[in-house]
């Protein structure tokens, strides 16, 4: 067993050896300020406080040592190479958003392919929606890549964030990802009709007013979401079943059901949500779910934006677990970017990998469907599945 994982281990090493002695490493602007850091095949833990002055130092160092995974920091130091970070005196600090299917509810019953499209949508929504369209920042400050493995980085390298202290980008995660958004900040109450009682007229009702679907902000975002899903429900053959596939309890999914009437839904497009706890609850809840991105794992994973000393993953380096590439993405190419085909860099040689049970995914707009035992793969496939340990060198 354990020559055969030395076996697999040295098959990677190889592979990743042909790739990094001709391979064009793009290296983050003033990378002589960065600190790098790699891992080793067979080796454990993390070799890092390395500092390089010349690109030409990195490359010998990359093709000499054949890393695993490669890194570099998102901050700026006045010297990246000491062992102590209070040492390094940090300058400044990119913004980092890294988003990982291990973030999402639920993906993990998904396979790779699948997930990846997931994580995809999400990342969109980012840099579409939020910093480009909230925040306003440029397209000239925004780079995208492809993580290598489950997910996709965005670097924001607008000067004005640099000096950034770590509660500033907290603030940035809280609003991208709706934290402590009030419903009273999105819904204002409205008076529907009057009631009189002798001569003193008073309120005869109160409804929740939506914001219109193109205020900006939050508040638009809601309210179209909001719409969206009504209708979505309503054009189901099964609302209370489509209620269900939303996480509605199967109680609470009946009497949603049954309040969303044809008059009531017309009247939530018209903007007024009324103000049943049911809907009220569902909706908001509902809404914020599907406009928020998910940044972290959950509630005590601090999402790695807010980190001012961030470890990030070196452009066109290789993932040690998928040999995928670490990729650049245009933005204009992001919407057709699929990393099962665009992400590949090895070739389709033939080796022989033994598996232990039943593994299907497309790569190179291949489906492969591939069987209990041993047999042959594309190299670029028989890298993915060793890396990600499926599989193991026959």
């Amino acid at each position: 067993m354990i020559e055969q994982i030395q076996k697999s281990q040295e098959f990677l090493r190889n592979n990743f050896y042909k790739y990094y002695k001709s391979a064009d490493i793009q290296l983050p602007d003033r990378f002589s300020r960065r600190e790098f850091a790699f891992t080793f095949f067979g080796s454990k833990g993390m070799v890092r406080h390395l500092s390089f002055e010349k690109r030409k130092d990195v490359m010998n160092f990359i093709k000499e040592r054949i890393p695993q995974h490669a890194y570099y920091s998102s901050a700026y130091y006045q010297i990246p190479g000491a062992p102590v970070m209070q040492d390094k005196n940090w300058m400044g600090a990119e913004l980092i958003f890294d988003l990982d299917s291990d973030h999402l509810p639920n993906t993990e019953k998904l396979d790779y392919g699948k997930q990846l499209g997931i994580v995809k949508y999400e990342f969109e929504k980012l840099v579409y929606e939020f910093l480009m369209g909230d925040f306003g920042f440029d397209e000239k400050y925004l780079e995208l890549y492809f993580s290598g493995g489950r997910g996709y980085h965005c670097h924001v390298k607008d000067p004005v964030i640099f000096d950034l202290d770590s509660n500033a980008r907290r603030e940035i995660v809280d609003y991208i990802t709706a934290k402590n958004l009030q419903d009273s900040y999105i819904f204002r109450e409205h008076i529907t009709g009057k009631k009189q009682y002798g001569r003193q007229n008073y309120p005869g009702g109160k409804s929740l007013k939506m914001p219109t679907p193109d205020q900006i902000g939050w508040k638009g975002r809601i309210s179209r979401e909001i719409i969206e899903i009504v209708d979505e429900i309503k054009k189901s053959d099964n609302p209370e079943s489509s209620l269900r596939e939303y996480g509605v309890k199967e109680k609470d999914a009946k009497i949603l059901a049954k309040e969303l009437s044809g008059d009531r839904v017309q009247r939530i497009k018209d903007g007024f949500l009324d103000q049943t706890k049911t809907i009220r609850k569902f909706f908001l809840n509902r809404a914020l779910r599907k406009a928020a991105v998910t940044l972290s794992a959950g509630e005590t994973d601090e999402p790695v934006t807010c980190d001012i000393k961030r470890l990030i993953r070196l452009p066109y380096s290789l993932h040690g677990k998928t040999g995928f590439i670490v990729k650049k993405i245009n933005l204009n190419d992001l919407k057709e970017f699929n990393p099962l085909n665009d992400a590949v860099v090895f070739k389709d040689d033939p080796v022989k990998i033994k598996i232990d049970k039943p593994y299907n995914i497309k790569m190179k707009d291949e489906n492969f469907s591939i069987k209990e035992g041993e047999q042959d793969v594309p190299e670029f496939l028989g890298v993915f599945l060793v890396g990600k340990n499926i599989a193991q060198l026959a």
